[in-house]
């Protein structure tokens, strides 16, 4: 039987393998005034600033690309509500800035992520490696003012480094530049080595994060975050390299995909005004099993925001 042609490609349905051009078939646009638009996925292609092993530009991609394996679940277990009766979401594209110049992607960043806050929207950014969370934070407290900070990680990234773009040095900058306050922020997942006698953020380590309850986890990061506005990154690193193969600094003895995405699930009463994940690396993936856990982080968060709407 014939089909008429349809004059236009149809993102969103639930092929895991036609039309992968946006994550999750969202409409690809960058329009900020769609009716019942509430949340904006865009994706950061840059690496520059990688310590190990580099190729997180390409993550925003294989990110997009391993979603369809999440567009056939009308309603993502175990959240009782179908996404799209409560939220509105665009994919918005990847930022463009220069190539080779971090200069102009930070400015571009901050930019981007200064315009999609200020029209009330909230954003879900895609890695790039984590040097790219400096300019989001920098746009989102242009709108939210200073931020409490949640950050999952195998690192601290606090380290005062002398190269100008560093990934492991944003949340050293960040907090002497007042974009965020260390006394309400918590990083989970840390096991590697930093100043512990003059660290300014509480830290959750891995082997806490692995043995104490996901309820103990959850209400101690709520406890410190309270009703501040928080940001959340997710360095896919975090997870165990069993979870997370590729990433450019792979940390054994990390958290596995499902009890990150359980103490996700409980922080969703919290104010979390932005999110990102980052480090997603496909080059040394194996069977897209990092890119499906960035993308199943990512539409954790929009069910998350949309349990609040």
């Amino acid at each position: 039987m014939s089909r008429e042609l349809d004059k236009t490609v149809q993102l969103a349905d639930d092929s895991t393998y036609a039309n992968i051009f946006s994550y999750m078939g969202l409409p690809l646009s960058r329009d900020l005034d769609r009716a019942g638009l509430d949340a904006v996925v865009m994706g950061i292609p840059y690496d520059l600033g990688t310590s190990g092993r580099a190729g997180a530009r390409s993550g925003p991609n294989g990110i997009r690309q391993a979603s369809a394996n999440l567009r056939w679940e009308e309603q993502r277990w175990p959240w009782e509500f179908s996404l799209n009766e409560r939220l509105g979401a665009i994919d918005y594209g990847d930022v463009q800035f220069s190539s080779g110049n971090s200069d102009d992607m930070l400015e571009q960043v901050e930019a981007h992520a200064a315009r999609i806050t200020a029209a009330g929207k909230t954003l879900i950014s895609l890695g790039g490696d984590h040097f790219v969370t400096l300019p989001l934070l920098r746009g989102h407290v242009a709108t939210h003012g200073k931020l409490a900070l949640i950050h999952f990680d195998a690192h601290t990234d606090t380290y005062a480094q002398h190269e100008k773009y560093d990934h492991g040095s944003m949340f050293y900058r960040a907090p002497r530049e007042g974009l965020i306050d260390t006394a309400r922020s918590v990083q989970v997942g840390i096991r590697t080595e930093y100043d512990r006698a003059d660290h300014e953020f509480q830290v959750i380590n891995a082997d806490q994060a692995n043995e104490q309850s996901i309820q103990d986890t959850v209400a101690a990061i709520c406890a410190r975050v309270g009703d501040a506005p928080a940001y959340l990154t997710f360095d896919i690193d975090c997870l165990d390299p069993a979870f997370a193969p590729g990433t450019g600094t792979p940390v054994v003895g990390g958290l596995s995909t499902s009890r990150a995405l359980r103490i996700l699930r409980g922080l969703s009463e919290l104010n979390i005004v932005g999110f990102d994940v980052v480090e997603v690396s496909p080059a040394y993936d194996q069977s897209q099993l990092t890119a499906l856990a960035g993308a199943s982080l990512a539409l954790e968060f929009l069910y998350m925001r949309a349990s609040r709407a």
